[in-house]
């Protein structure tokens, strides 16, 4: 019998999720593009799996907003939201900290995930993901743009089409039986509208976690099929080559969904892997994690202070502190250091900043000052409380760049945020004074 079904608030929305097993450790897995947490029980090789990890662990699974039993959404949900659902999940199931496994489409979530929370996973596994979705001169596999957004417009009167989901379960799984076919094909119809689909299609196109990878700091499993039609080899291979210290295991198996027969054997390395990397856990503290830098500074402040004298210019000064910190709470950004005019913050959500550094813009026109500012997400040195690193100083001249009023990114933090409706500008490429190589800006507009 299948456990009983649960929900996590997560904002204003609420995830379901389930919990099964007690083994030592948590485990919580992120599904795929598509999953129901009930009728994921009914497809032979998801049971088998779930029964495998619970046997040694204490599982916890759920729906991503918009799939299966959770809340629908409109549009397409962004990383760092999915990242607030599975918090939002291990806090209701009462997790701390676990290993963290992600699946598919999962894949790209999870490491962010990972690298953002350090200090709520101790390991990773991830199973038949990429790095990048779309071909780029720098990485040869999966469709040019066009042709991706080619697909997309075609599949959307395909999902409406009858027998549309059998032939997605068929190709996934060329070689399951007839039964285990029409059971995952009946959880596609039933985890997934065809406008959520086109949707996350959409958005999924447009995600780059590569500059993320080697931020991740904790033990990593890679696992891919050999012969996987969907996402080659190659790009499970290249994934586990960006992650520090993470391990390869490649499996003989036709397609890109791991059918019942097979699971077993999957399972079986997971199990090794997590005991290994238990053992090894002692609840260590994080020294490193992924944070969005957002720097940003008062235009002509000396003119400012010239014109105003001592005492205007405190004023103002207060004013402007004050606007600041109630956008940065709003975002939930932490204030790092504040220096004359200038502030330093960070975000644990790409997407977030970027819009609280646009409130910050707009609200302090009412002042009659102009602010510029600068964002990049990247891997930070935690030391007694404060944030360090290459991250930091890259941050600090990304904004040296932007002009009065404008908002300035890192093309890391373009790449994070698909999905969140923000549009931007190319500003070229640039160099940043003391930071090696070349650097691609962006305006958010």
């Amino acid at each position: 019998m299948a456990p009983e079904t649960r929900y996590a608030r997560s904002g204003d929305l609420s995830i379901a999720y389930q919990v099964v097993g007690d083994g030592p450790f948590d485990v919580v897995f992120v599904p795929p593009g598509t999953s129901h947490v009930e009728l994921g029980w009914e497809v032979p090789s998801t049971r088998a799996l779930f029964e495998g990890i619970a046997r040694f662990a204490r599982l916890i699974f759920f729906d991503k907003r918009g799939t299966g039993m959770s809340d629908r959404v409109a549009g397409a949900p962004t990383l760092e939201a999915r990242m607030d659902d599975l918090r939002a999940v291990m806090d209701s199931a009462g997790s701390e900290r676990a290993a963290v496994i992600g699946w598919s489409e999962g894949v790209a979530m999870t490491a962010l995930f990972a690298a953002t929370y350090p200090e709520r996973a101790w390991a990773l596994v991830l199973y038949g993901g990429a790095a990048r979705e779309l071909r780029a001169p720098d990485y040869p596999w999966g469709p040019t743009e066009a042709k991706a957004l080619q697909l997309i417009e075609a599949g959307r009167s395909d999902v409406e089409r009858p027998g549309f989901a059998e032939e997605v379960a068929r190709s996934g799984m060329p070689t399951a039986g007839d039964d285990e076919v029409a059971a995952l094909a009946r959880m596609i119809r039933q985890s997934i509208s065809p406008g959520a689909s086109e949707a996350l299609d959409r958005m999924n196109i447009q995600i780059d976690v590569r500059h993320v990878l080697p931020a991740i700091r904790v033990p990593t499993l890679v696992l891919h099929n050999t012969r996987d039609r969907w996402v080659e080899v190659e790009r499970g291979r290249d994934l586990a080559d960006r992650i520090p210290g993470a391990e390869l295991v490649e499996f003989p198996i036709e397609g890109h969904m791991t059918p019942a027969a097979h699971i077993p054997g999957v399972v079986q390395e997971i199990e090794r892997f997590l005991h290994e990397a238990w053992q090894a856990d002692s609840n260590r503290e994080p020294d490193r994690q992924l944070a969005t830098l957002l720097f940003t500074d008062i235009v002509d402040s000396t003119s400012h202070m010239a014109q105003l004298g001592d005492a205007g210019w405190r004023e103002l000064l207060e004013r402007h502190h004050a606007l600041v910190r109630r956008e940065l709470a709003r975002a939930r950004g932490q204030e790092i250091d504040t220096a004359g005019d200038g502030f330093f913050a960070a975000f644990d959500g790409p997407a977030r900043a970027v819009r609280c550094a646009k409130s910050i813009v707009g609200s302090v026109r009412d002042l009659g000052i102009d602010v510029r500012s600068g964002l990049h997400t990247g891997e930070c040195e935690l030391v007694d409380g404060k944030i360090s690193g290459i991250a930091v100083h890259t941050g600090a001249r990304v904004a040296a760049h932007a002009g009065p009023g404008e908002v300035l990114v890192s093309s890391t933090v373009k790449d994070l945020v698909a999905g969140s409706g923000l549009d931007f500008e190319d500003r070229g490429v640039h160099e940043l004074k003391g930071i090696p190589g070349d650097w691609r800006l962006y305006a958010a507009v």
